[in-house]
């Protein structure tokens, strides 16, 4: 059974995540590694709306509970076996994905975005939703940044909790947002 903490932590990032205008009402996915398990976001769930039903527990390897698990668990495992991740977040901020339609890295113009994400990397897939190529792509990238987006699809955060993988992506949209501002 998963506590009352993590439902609430979940509950309070979805909603953050949905009302800041970064996914639409069903996309976007997060999950945190609590030792050799994963807490992730069920399959179709809202995240601006999440219930104690719409978190999974699973594990590090394909299991049983995968068929309610959000789509992405596969690029999900591959970042947790990669880095150090203690969660991650995937959202769809639109001014983050028409950015990287075109360019291979946004780096940010502004101070905050510059100090908290450096330059992001851009990575393709033939397949962007839940494929083992893009699983592999973002958990290389992953390895030393602390965000990625995949061209097409968006950006996958990591952080040693939720709310740091989700001011990653706040900060890259905002980022973004200013760059789109100043026709760069």
């Amino acid at each position: 059974m998963i506590d009352r903490e993590t439902i609430r932590m979940f509950r309070d990032i979805g909603r953050d995540i949905f009302v800041a205008g970064l996914t639409s009402s069903h996309g976007g996915n997060m999950s945190v590694r609590a030792g050799d398990r994963i807490l992730i976001t069920r399959r179709g769930s809202m995240l601006g709306q999440l219930t104690d039903d719409d978190v999974v527990e699973t594990s590090l390897e394909p299991g049983a509970a995968d068929d309610r698990c959000s789509r992405e668990i596969v690029v999900h495992r591959a970042i947790y076996s990669a880095t150090d991740a203690g969660a991650i977040v995937h959202a769809h901020p639109v001014h983050t994905i028409a950015r990287s339609f075109a360019a291979e890295a946004i780096v940010p113009a502004d101070s905050e975005g510059l100090y908290v994400l450096g330059e992001v990397p851009v990575v393709s897939a033939a397949s962007t939703i839940a494929s083992p190529e893009a699983a592999a792509v973002l958990a290389a990238a992953l390895q030393t940044a602390p965000v990625a987006v995949l061209r097409t699809h968006g950006p996958f955060a990591k952080g040693a909790t939720l709310e740091e993988a989700f001011m990653h992506v706040s900060v890259l949209e905002a980022s973004a947002v200013i760059l789109d501002l100043l026709g760069r």
